[in-house]
């Protein structure tokens, strides 16, 4: 009679014990509904005007701006972001392993890409352009830039784009980062920097550099940037709900205005969802 009271009190105590694990022990963040306690967002930590950590630790830019905007409708406050750096090779494999949630991180999206990964957007036409200082008018077009040193950071295909189909004759500088190639242009080493115009207008509008450079105007690529989640992730309508609303509230261009204006950036008119200009 004893053993029977101590398995049944046994099996009461295991009852309530699966009963609670069932309840709280699973503390797996339901992203999308505010029900998890942080949400992990990838970007640039390096790129002045799109995603840069300052030196006091904090995050600025569009990229930042466009993905704090998108966490606050996925239910997320300001302080439940954490923020994870995601470098340009890093990206794909970072989403693949869910180190991060979604990445906001000057993300073209490409064909290749689009195999590995799925995006939201695109929330931003950025095209390939030239940084030239403010007081040279020798750079009119891309053909100009023949016999010009023409500077882009190691591993970008940029240059190389100008110098096979626009300008042979360019001479390609290539430097370890972009602020390198910025120096060189401002100290007359280097004729213009290359990349997108969103990040040479990211350069343009710092406080030490406002009024010494100027975009050259060229589009010659046309970089649609997108938000990167996981494949199959259900995050990908959620994330394009919010990029609507942001641009229907005028929210985008106040952040395009905040973080590029000092450059006179003539940005495209916000993209629509889905809309990828070949």
């Amino acid at each position: 009679m004893k053993v029977r009271k101590v398995t049944a009190a046994a099996s009461v105590l295991l009852a309530l014990s699966l009963t609670a694990t069932a309840c709280g022990g699973d503390d797996k963040d339901d992203k999308g509904s505010g029900g998890g306690k942080k949400i992990t967002i990838g970007i640039k930590f390096d790129q002045p005007g799109l995603g840069q950590k300052t030196p006091d630790g904090k995050y600025e830019g569009f990229d930042v701006d466009v993905a704090t905007y998108v966490a606050k409708e996925l239910g997320y406050k300001e302080g439940d972001i954490e923020w994870k750096e995601a470098k340009s090779a890093d990206r794909e494999t970072m989403l693949q392993r869910g180190d991060v949630d979604f990445i906001a991180a000057t993300y073209s999206i490409t064909p290749e890409r689009e195999e590995k990964v799925d995006f939201a957007g695109p929330y931003l036409l950025a095209h390939q352009d030239v940084l030239v200082r403010a007081d040279d008018d020798s750079i009119k077009s891309p053909k100009d830039l023949n016999s010009k040193k023409l500077c882009s950071v190691t591993g970008s295909t940029s240059a190389q784009n100008i110098k096979d189909k626009l300008a042979p004759k360019a001479q390609l500088q290539r430097y370890g980062a972009y602020s390198q190639c910025l120096t060189g242009v401002q100290n007359k080493v280097i004729d213009a920097l290359t990349t997108d115009d969103s990040i040479l207008a990211g350069y343009a509008a710092q406080k030490n550099f406002q009024g010494k450079f100027k975009l050259g105007g060229f589009k010659m690529t046309n970089e649609n940037y997108g938000i990167g989640v996981k494949k199959g992730s259900d995050l990908k309508k959620k994330i394009n709900d919010a990029l609507t609303k942001m641009v229907k509230e005028k929210a985008w261009d106040e952040a395009v205005k905040k973080n590029f204006g000092p450059a006179n950036y003539k940005h495209e008119p916000a993209p629509q969802i889905g809309d990828i200009v070949k």
